[in-house]
């Protein structure tokens, strides 16, 4: 458990309600907001939960062996790629506006762990889709927008949908000093880029392959060995929709962009 690291607390129907707010990119970083992908699945020898490598932009084990997966064209083996395939977070510095059921949290900075949801309906409201929707940068300390968070379980699964971005304003005010010390307490979130937080190649094959045992067809062959070799990017479905690279780029040249007019 990290402490720094916000939760909404759900009530008994698994619903919850919160607002806060995205703050800006911190100091000596690039984007306000870092992403990682990690794999999480249970084989005959336990559980593989690990971040993946891709995250850092080189080869992974699990990635490789998805590939191999999905590329035999049976559709078992897609199934068992399509049940190991990377899953998606974001991190990003927050203020606490409201918190109704840990009060004592409002009016202070934490990290919030997101996915694709959440970030997509960032981006909607970076780059609208249609012309006459007014572009906004929720992260900016004066003209950004509060996040109404709304989460409801639907179908068994945790629901974002009605989450949406209140009307521009200022934080504290726009008092420029009281802004500019909340920035500074930001924490840093290429940390969670840090070579540290991830094991070698060597490593995860290693577990992979203790967690796949018995299990003869998927731990590493000749085949899945000359993959890695022949290529540095993941063949498989999960990477075949490049849309979170695409989103990354239009993000970064949107926040440069933002950075030269000023």
């Amino acid at each position: 458990k990290d402490d720094r690291i916000w939760k909404p607390e759900l009530d008994k129907a698994s619903n919850g309600y919160a607002v806060i707010r995205f703050l800006p990119t911190p100091k000596n970083e690039d984007l306000p907001w870092v992403r990682v992908f990690n794999h999480g699945f249970k084989g005959p020898g336990g559980w593989y939960i690990e971040n993946s490598l891709t995250t850092l932009g080189n080869n992974d084990p699990v990635s490789e062996m998805n590939s191999q997966l999905w590329n035999s064209g049976v559709e078992s083996d897609k199934e068992i790629a399509r049940n190991r395939k990377r899953r998606l977070s974001y991190f990003s510095n927050i203020l606490v506006v409201s918190d109704p059921k840990n009060p004592e949290n409002e009016g202070k900075v934490f990290l919030y762990k997101f996915g694709k949801r959440i970030f997509d309906k960032i981006m909607d409201k970076m780059q609208p889709e249609f012309e006459d929707d007014e572009a906004v940068n929720p992260f900016d300390l004066w003209t950004g927008t509060n996040f109404r968070l709304k989460i409801r379980k639907v179908a068994g699964f945790t629901n974002y949908d009605k989450s949406e971005f209140a009307s521009p304003s200022a934080i504290l005010d726009g008092d420029d000093e009281k802004l500019e010390e909340l920035w500074k307490s930001q924490y840093s979130l290429q940390e969670f880029l840090s070579p540290s937080n991830f094991k070698s190649y060597d490593e995860l094959k290693d577990k992979l392959n203790s967690v796949l045992k018995g299990d003869s067809r998927y731990t590493e062959t000749a085949e899945t060995s000359a993959i890695r070799e022949e290529s540095s990017t993941e063949t498989s479905k999960e990477s075949n929709d490049n849309s979170e690279d695409v989103q990354n780029e239009d993000a970064l040249s949107y926040f440069e962009k933002l950075a030269n007019e000023g």
